[in-house]
Protein backbone atom coordinates (compact mmCIF):
# COMPACT_ATOMS: atom_id res chain seq x y z
CA UNK A 1 0.00 0.00 0.00
CA UNK A 2 1.21 3.39 -1.22
CA UNK A 3 0.23 5.76 1.52
CA UNK A 4 1.96 8.21 3.01
CA UNK A 5 1.63 10.03 6.14
CA UNK A 6 0.94 14.13 5.40
CA UNK A 7 2.30 16.56 7.60
CA UNK A 8 -0.60 18.94 7.77
CA UNK A 9 -3.34 15.95 8.71
CA UNK A 10 -0.71 14.74 11.37
CA UNK A 11 -0.33 18.26 12.90
CA UNK A 12 -4.14 17.53 13.86
CA UNK A 13 -2.92 15.04 16.33
CA UNK A 14 -1.11 17.68 18.58
CA UNK A 15 -4.57 19.79 18.02
CA UNK A 16 -6.55 17.47 19.22
CA UNK A 17 -3.80 16.30 22.44
CA UNK A 18 -4.11 20.02 23.32
CA UNK A 19 -8.00 20.09 23.44
CA UNK A 20 -8.21 17.16 25.86
CA UNK A 21 -5.47 19.16 27.83
CA UNK A 22 -7.55 22.53 27.55
CA UNK A 23 -10.69 20.83 28.49
CA UNK A 24 -9.34 19.67 31.52
CA UNK A 25 -9.37 15.56 30.28
CA UNK A 26 -6.09 14.64 30.35
CA UNK A 27 -3.46 16.20 32.48
CA UNK A 28 -1.14 15.51 29.67
CA UNK A 29 -0.34 12.65 27.14
CA UNK A 30 2.59 11.74 24.32
CA UNK A 31 1.64 9.52 21.37
CA UNK A 32 4.56 8.44 19.10
CA UNK A 33 3.91 6.56 15.66
CA UNK A 34 6.53 4.02 14.15
CA UNK A 35 6.36 2.86 10.54
CA UNK A 36 8.43 0.46 8.54
CA UNK A 37 10.89 0.42 11.83
CA UNK A 38 10.93 3.92 11.42
CA UNK A 39 9.99 6.84 13.36
CA UNK A 40 7.19 8.79 12.18
CA UNK A 41 5.86 11.08 14.45
CA UNK A 42 6.19 11.61 18.31
CA UNK A 43 4.49 14.57 20.20
CA UNK A 44 4.10 15.44 24.28
CA UNK A 45 1.15 17.62 25.96
CA UNK A 46 0.46 19.09 29.33
CA UNK A 47 1.41 17.99 32.09
CA UNK A 48 2.41 15.00 34.19
CA UNK A 49 1.97 16.28 37.38
CA UNK A 50 -0.35 19.40 37.26
CA UNK A 51 -0.05 20.20 41.58
CA UNK A 52 3.85 20.74 40.35
CA UNK A 53 3.10 22.15 37.31
CA UNK A 54 6.05 19.83 35.09
CA UNK A 55 5.84 18.91 31.78
CA UNK A 56 4.47 15.63 29.79
CA UNK A 57 7.54 14.56 28.05
CA UNK A 58 9.27 11.64 25.66
CA UNK A 59 10.93 10.62 28.87
CA UNK A 60 8.16 10.63 31.32
CA UNK A 61 7.40 7.17 33.10
CA UNK A 62 3.76 5.85 33.27
CA UNK A 63 1.91 3.16 34.51
CA UNK A 64 0.87 0.80 31.88
CA UNK A 65 -1.60 -1.23 33.56
CA UNK A 66 -3.20 -4.21 31.56
CA UNK A 67 -0.59 -3.25 28.79
CA UNK A 68 1.73 -5.76 30.68
CA UNK A 69 -0.64 -8.42 29.87
CA UNK A 70 1.29 -8.45 26.19
CA UNK A 71 4.60 -9.26 27.86
CA UNK A 72 3.19 -11.61 30.41
CA UNK A 73 1.83 -13.74 27.41
CA UNK A 74 5.02 -13.22 25.63
CA UNK A 75 7.04 -14.93 28.30
CA UNK A 76 4.43 -17.95 28.71
CA UNK A 77 5.19 -18.26 24.64
CA UNK A 78 9.14 -18.16 25.31
CA UNK A 79 8.71 -20.90 27.71
CA UNK A 80 6.27 -22.65 25.42
CA UNK A 81 8.61 -22.36 22.82
CA UNK A 82 11.46 -24.51 24.97
CA UNK A 83 8.75 -27.04 25.02
CA UNK A 84 8.12 -26.82 28.99
CA UNK A 85 4.87 -27.37 28.56
CA UNK A 86 1.57 -27.18 25.84
CA UNK A 87 -1.44 -24.54 26.32
CA UNK A 88 -3.78 -27.14 26.63
CA UNK A 89 -1.63 -27.80 29.94
CA UNK A 90 -4.64 -27.56 32.93
CA UNK A 91 -3.81 -24.93 35.68
CA UNK A 92 -3.30 -27.17 38.11
CA UNK A 93 -0.19 -29.04 36.67
CA UNK A 94 1.65 -25.54 38.00
CA UNK A 95 -0.67 -24.56 40.98
CA UNK A 96 -2.31 -27.32 42.54
CA UNK A 97 -4.52 -25.17 44.80
CA UNK A 98 -6.26 -25.19 41.39
CA UNK A 99 -6.94 -29.02 41.21
CA UNK A 100 -10.28 -28.86 42.69
CA UNK A 101 -12.34 -26.00 40.63
CA UNK A 102 -15.73 -25.50 41.27
CA UNK A 103 -17.44 -23.25 39.30
CA UNK A 104 -20.78 -21.31 39.71
CA UNK A 105 -23.77 -22.98 38.29
CA UNK A 106 -26.21 -21.04 36.03
CA UNK A 107 -28.14 -18.41 37.45
CA UNK A 108 -25.92 -18.94 41.40
CA UNK A 109 -27.63 -16.12 43.62
CA UNK A 110 -24.60 -16.72 46.08
CA UNK A 111 -20.77 -17.24 45.91
CA UNK A 112 -22.08 -21.27 47.60
CA UNK A 113 -24.11 -22.20 44.64
CA UNK A 114 -21.19 -24.24 42.55
CA UNK A 115 -20.43 -27.02 40.62
CA UNK A 116 -17.62 -29.25 40.02
CA UNK A 117 -15.55 -27.99 37.09
CA UNK A 118 -12.04 -28.88 35.40
CA UNK A 119 -9.17 -26.01 36.22
CA UNK A 120 -8.80 -23.68 33.36
CA UNK A 121 -5.97 -24.39 30.71
CA UNK A 122 -3.23 -22.14 30.18
CA UNK A 123 -5.06 -21.36 26.46
CA UNK A 124 -7.75 -20.47 28.61
CA UNK A 125 -5.80 -18.06 31.16
CA UNK A 126 -4.27 -16.23 27.73
CA UNK A 127 -7.38 -15.97 25.93
CA UNK A 128 -9.76 -14.53 29.26
CA UNK A 129 -11.93 -17.78 28.88
CA UNK A 130 -11.09 -18.95 31.89
CA UNK A 131 -13.88 -18.17 34.52
CA UNK A 132 -12.00 -15.82 36.31
CA UNK A 133 -12.93 -12.01 36.84
CA UNK A 134 -11.94 -9.10 38.00
CA UNK A 135 -13.17 -7.09 41.36
CA UNK A 136 -14.79 -4.08 39.03
CA UNK A 137 -16.78 -6.49 36.82
CA UNK A 138 -20.15 -6.96 37.24
CA UNK A 139 -21.22 -10.67 39.06
CA UNK A 140 -21.04 -13.03 42.23
CA UNK A 141 -17.64 -13.52 41.61
CA UNK A 142 -16.20 -9.97 41.12
CA UNK A 143 -18.06 -9.44 44.33
CA UNK A 144 -16.43 -12.20 45.92
CA UNK A 145 -12.61 -10.77 44.89
CA UNK A 146 -13.57 -7.30 45.99
CA UNK A 147 -14.29 -8.13 49.55
CA UNK A 148 -11.09 -10.87 49.34
CA UNK A 149 -9.21 -7.63 47.82
CA UNK A 150 -8.07 -9.79 45.17
CA UNK A 151 -6.57 -7.46 42.31
CA UNK A 152 -2.77 -8.38 42.59
CA UNK A 153 -1.95 -4.56 43.80
CA UNK A 154 1.68 -4.16 44.46
CA UNK A 155 1.76 -4.22 48.22
CA UNK A 156 -0.18 -7.42 48.90
CA UNK A 157 2.99 -9.93 49.54
CA UNK A 158 4.26 -12.80 47.22
CA UNK A 159 2.52 -13.44 44.03
CA UNK A 160 2.11 -16.81 45.47
CA UNK A 161 0.10 -16.21 48.19
CA UNK A 162 -2.05 -13.76 46.23
CA UNK A 163 -2.52 -16.94 43.32
CA UNK A 164 -3.38 -19.31 46.33
CA UNK A 165 -6.11 -16.79 47.95
CA UNK A 166 -7.88 -16.53 44.69
CA UNK A 167 -8.17 -20.22 44.44
CA UNK A 168 -10.42 -20.59 47.30
CA UNK A 169 -13.33 -18.98 45.08
CA UNK A 170 -15.20 -20.45 42.66
CA UNK A 171 -14.81 -19.85 39.21
CA UNK A 172 -17.25 -17.63 37.90
CA UNK A 173 -18.38 -19.95 34.91
CA UNK A 174 -17.14 -22.96 32.96
CA UNK A 175 -13.88 -22.68 31.42
CA UNK A 176 -14.11 -22.04 27.65
CA UNK A 177 -17.54 -21.51 27.47
CA UNK A 178 -17.35 -17.24 28.24
CA UNK A 179 -14.95 -14.47 27.63
CA UNK A 180 -14.84 -12.06 31.10
CA UNK A 181 -12.02 -9.72 31.48
CA UNK A 182 -9.72 -10.80 34.24
CA UNK A 183 -6.78 -11.72 36.32
CA UNK A 184 -5.75 -14.59 34.37
CA UNK A 185 -2.78 -13.00 32.94
CA UNK A 186 -1.86 -12.39 36.69
CA UNK A 187 -1.93 -15.82 37.43
CA UNK A 188 -0.07 -16.99 33.97
CA UNK A 189 2.61 -14.58 35.89
CA UNK A 190 3.00 -16.71 38.85
CA UNK A 191 3.01 -19.56 36.10
CA UNK A 192 6.05 -17.98 34.01
CA UNK A 193 7.47 -18.15 38.05
CA UNK A 194 7.00 -21.74 38.55
CA UNK A 195 8.03 -23.04 35.60
CA UNK A 196 10.98 -20.89 35.32
CA UNK A 197 12.22 -20.54 38.92
CA UNK A 198 12.31 -17.12 38.85
CA UNK A 199 10.65 -14.38 40.42
CA UNK A 200 8.32 -12.76 37.76
CA UNK A 201 9.95 -9.28 37.59
CA UNK A 202 13.90 -11.11 37.18
CA UNK A 203 12.43 -13.04 34.36
CA UNK A 204 11.37 -10.23 32.49
CA UNK A 205 14.60 -8.46 32.95
CA UNK A 206 16.65 -11.06 32.03
CA UNK A 207 14.74 -12.31 28.89
CA UNK A 208 12.13 -9.49 27.63
CA UNK A 209 13.27 -6.30 28.80
CA UNK A 210 17.14 -5.90 28.33
CA UNK A 211 17.64 -8.29 25.14
CA UNK A 212 15.14 -5.48 24.25
CA UNK A 213 16.76 -1.96 25.47
CA UNK A 214 13.67 -1.96 27.85
CA UNK A 215 15.40 0.17 30.53
CA UNK A 216 13.00 2.06 32.13
CA UNK A 217 10.23 -0.45 32.36
CA UNK A 218 9.79 -2.18 35.72
CA UNK A 219 7.65 -2.89 38.49
CA UNK A 220 8.92 -0.16 40.46
CA UNK A 221 9.74 3.08 39.63
CA UNK A 222 13.28 2.44 38.38
CA UNK A 223 16.36 4.35 40.98
CA UNK A 224 16.57 8.10 39.92
CA UNK A 225 13.60 8.41 37.94
CA UNK A 226 11.10 9.23 40.46
CA UNK A 227 11.21 13.13 39.33
CA UNK A 228 9.84 11.64 35.65
CA UNK A 229 7.04 9.56 36.97
CA UNK A 230 3.58 10.57 36.15
CA UNK A 231 1.04 11.73 38.64
CA UNK A 232 -2.39 9.32 38.03
CA UNK A 233 -5.88 10.91 38.03
CA UNK A 234 -9.51 10.10 37.59
CA UNK A 235 -12.33 11.98 36.97
CA UNK A 236 -14.61 9.51 39.75
CA UNK A 237 -15.34 9.90 42.98
CA UNK A 238 -14.22 7.36 45.30
CA UNK A 239 -11.85 4.99 44.13
CA UNK A 240 -11.15 5.01 40.33
CA UNK A 241 -11.03 1.31 40.13
CA UNK A 242 -14.61 0.57 40.89
CA UNK A 243 -16.16 0.60 37.92
CA UNK A 244 -19.36 -0.69 39.72
CA UNK A 245 -19.77 2.00 42.16
CA UNK A 246 -18.33 4.99 39.48
CA UNK A 247 -19.80 8.13 39.63
CA UNK A 248 -19.01 11.32 38.36
CA UNK A 249 -16.52 13.58 40.87
CA UNK A 250 -17.34 17.16 39.37
CA UNK A 251 -13.23 17.57 39.32
CA UNK A 252 -12.45 15.54 36.16
CA UNK A 253 -8.44 15.63 37.62
CA UNK A 254 -8.47 14.65 40.96
CA UNK A 255 -5.55 13.46 42.00
CA UNK A 256 -5.06 9.66 42.72
CA UNK A 257 -1.57 8.56 43.11
CA UNK A 258 1.58 10.75 42.62
CA UNK A 259 5.38 10.73 43.19
CA UNK A 260 7.21 10.22 45.57
CA UNK A 261 4.29 8.32 47.92
CA UNK A 262 3.27 5.95 45.28
CA UNK A 263 3.20 2.18 45.34
CA UNK A 264 5.29 1.91 42.86
CA UNK A 265 7.97 3.09 44.72
CA UNK A 266 8.64 -0.43 46.68
CA UNK A 267 6.52 -3.13 44.65
CA UNK A 268 6.60 -6.26 46.00
CA UNK A 269 3.45 -8.26 44.03
CA UNK A 270 4.62 -9.08 40.78
CA UNK A 271 1.07 -8.50 38.71
CA UNK A 272 2.18 -9.58 35.36
CA UNK A 273 -1.91 -8.17 34.55
CA UNK A 274 -1.00 -4.80 35.42
CA UNK A 275 2.00 -3.80 37.34
CA UNK A 276 4.40 -2.55 35.08
CA UNK A 277 5.45 1.62 34.74
CA UNK A 278 8.03 2.40 31.91
CA UNK A 279 8.25 4.61 28.97
CA UNK A 280 6.74 5.26 25.71
CA UNK A 281 10.25 4.56 23.67
CA UNK A 282 10.24 1.03 25.91
CA UNK A 283 7.13 -0.12 24.86
CA UNK A 284 7.53 0.91 21.19
CA UNK A 285 10.44 -1.39 21.29
CA UNK A 286 8.08 -4.05 22.41
CA UNK A 287 6.06 -3.45 19.50
CA UNK A 288 8.92 -3.56 17.04
CA UNK A 289 9.95 -7.14 18.48
CA UNK A 290 6.17 -8.01 17.52
CA UNK A 291 5.91 -6.16 14.55
CA UNK A 292 9.67 -7.61 13.21
CA UNK A 293 8.32 -10.97 13.81
CA UNK A 294 9.91 -11.47 17.56
CA UNK A 295 13.19 -10.08 17.47
CA UNK A 296 14.52 -6.99 17.59
CA UNK A 297 18.34 -5.30 16.63
CA UNK A 298 19.42 -9.36 16.51
CA UNK A 299 17.84 -10.06 19.92
CA UNK A 300 15.33 -12.76 19.36
CA UNK A 301 12.86 -13.68 21.80
CA UNK A 302 10.34 -15.64 19.88
CA UNK A 303 9.76 -17.13 16.26
CA UNK A 304 7.72 -15.58 13.11
CA UNK A 305 5.86 -18.44 13.83
CA UNK A 306 4.64 -18.12 17.03
CA UNK A 307 4.16 -14.13 16.91
CA UNK A 308 1.67 -14.90 13.57
CA UNK A 309 -0.10 -17.56 15.80
CA UNK A 310 -0.12 -15.13 19.07
CA UNK A 311 -1.81 -12.44 16.31
CA UNK A 312 -4.88 -14.84 15.01
CA UNK A 313 -7.82 -14.60 16.87
CA UNK A 314 -8.27 -17.64 19.14
CA UNK A 315 -12.18 -17.14 19.81
CA UNK A 316 -15.05 -18.80 18.04
CA UNK A 317 -15.59 -15.31 16.45
CA UNK A 318 -16.46 -11.87 17.59
CA UNK A 319 -15.50 -11.44 21.93
CA UNK A 320 -19.21 -10.07 21.78
CA UNK A 321 -20.38 -13.60 20.24
CA UNK A 322 -19.33 -15.01 24.01
CA UNK A 323 -21.66 -13.26 25.77
CA UNK A 324 -19.53 -11.63 28.07
CA UNK A 325 -21.17 -9.11 30.87
CA UNK A 326 -17.26 -7.53 31.72
CA UNK A 327 -15.15 -4.51 31.41
CA UNK A 328 -12.79 -4.44 28.50
CA UNK A 329 -10.26 -2.20 27.09
CA UNK A 330 -11.13 -2.51 23.45
CA UNK A 331 -14.68 -3.26 21.76
CA UNK A 332 -16.31 -6.41 21.38
CA UNK A 333 -18.52 -6.10 18.51
CA UNK A 334 -15.86 -6.71 15.30
CA UNK A 335 -12.91 -7.61 17.37
CA UNK A 336 -11.18 -11.01 18.01
CA UNK A 337 -8.68 -12.23 20.92
CA UNK A 338 -5.31 -13.49 20.39
CA UNK A 339 -2.81 -14.48 22.85
CA UNK A 340 -2.10 -11.06 24.89
CA UNK A 341 -4.13 -8.94 22.84
CA UNK A 342 -7.11 -8.67 20.54
CA UNK A 343 -7.35 -8.96 16.90
CA UNK A 344 -9.53 -6.84 14.64
CA UNK A 345 -11.65 -8.88 13.01
CA UNK A 346 -14.45 -6.21 10.93
CA UNK A 347 -12.58 -2.17 11.72
CA UNK A 348 -16.88 -1.57 10.40
CA UNK A 349 -18.49 -3.45 13.20
CA UNK A 350 -15.73 -1.44 15.78
CA UNK A 351 -16.99 1.89 14.03
CA UNK A 352 -13.27 3.18 14.11
CA UNK A 353 -11.18 2.63 11.36
CA UNK A 354 -8.49 -0.23 11.62
CA UNK A 355 -7.15 -2.86 9.22
CA UNK A 356 -8.02 -6.94 9.74
CA UNK A 357 -5.56 -7.96 12.28
CA UNK A 358 -4.86 -5.28 14.01
CA UNK A 359 -3.08 -6.31 17.20
CA UNK A 360 -3.82 -4.38 20.30
CA UNK A 361 -4.75 -3.33 24.08
CA UNK A 362 -4.47 -0.61 26.60
CA UNK A 363 -4.38 0.20 30.10
CA UNK A 364 -6.27 1.18 33.10
CA UNK A 365 -5.47 4.61 33.00
CA UNK A 366 -5.86 5.27 29.37
CA UNK A 367 -2.59 4.16 27.73
CA UNK A 368 -3.13 2.36 24.32
CA UNK A 369 -1.46 0.63 21.59
CA UNK A 370 -1.74 -1.19 18.36
CA UNK A 371 0.06 -2.80 15.68
CA UNK A 372 -0.74 -2.51 12.50
CA UNK A 373 0.29 -5.37 9.92
CA UNK A 374 -1.15 -4.28 6.84
CA UNK A 375 0.15 -0.73 7.20
CA UNK A 376 3.43 -1.70 8.88
CA UNK A 377 2.76 0.47 11.73
CA UNK A 378 2.98 1.42 15.09
CA UNK A 379 1.14 3.11 17.46
CA UNK A 380 1.93 3.63 21.16
CA UNK A 381 -0.18 6.66 23.45
CA UNK A 382 0.47 7.53 27.09
CA UNK A 383 -1.32 9.39 29.56
CA UNK A 384 -2.56 8.74 33.43
CA UNK A 385 -6.54 8.42 33.85
CA UNK A 386 -8.35 6.34 35.23
CA UNK A 387 -10.32 4.29 33.93
CA UNK A 388 -9.63 4.44 30.55
CA UNK A 389 -13.50 3.81 29.46
CA UNK A 390 -13.81 7.61 30.63
CA UNK A 391 -13.30 8.93 26.82
CA UNK A 392 -13.56 8.15 23.62
CA UNK A 393 -9.82 8.75 22.77
CA UNK A 394 -8.57 5.76 21.40
CA UNK A 395 -11.28 5.49 18.34
CA UNK A 396 -10.42 8.96 18.13
CA UNK A 397 -6.56 8.81 17.93
CA UNK A 398 -7.10 5.62 15.49
CA UNK A 399 -9.31 7.64 13.30
CA UNK A 400 -6.82 10.83 12.93
CA UNK A 401 -3.65 8.48 11.73
CA UNK A 402 -5.47 6.79 9.70
CA UNK A 403 -6.49 10.36 8.51
CA UNK A 404 -3.38 11.09 7.95
CA UNK A 405 -2.09 8.64 5.19
CA UNK A 406 -3.20 10.22 1.83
Amino acid sequence: MGLKFDKTRLDRIATWMDSYVADRKFSGSSVLINRGGEEAYFNAAGLRDVENNLPFERHTLARIYSMTKPITSVAIMMLAERGLFHLEAPLSDFIPEFADCRALIKGATSIEQTEPAPAPTLHQLLTHTSGLSYPFNPGILPKAMEEKDLIFKGQQGMLADVVRALATLPLAFQPGTRWEYSVSTDVLGRVVEVVSGQPLDQFFLDHIFAPLGMTQTAFSVPNGAMDRFASLYTPLAGNAMDLNAARPDGETLRLVDSAPDTPFSNTETFSGGGGLVGSIDDYMRFCEMIRQGGALKGERLLSPLTIDFMRKNHLPGDIADMGPSSFAEQPMEGMGFGLGGSVVRNPGRICAPGSVGDFSWGGMASTFFWIDPILDMNVVFFTQLSPSSSYPARAQLKSMVHGALV
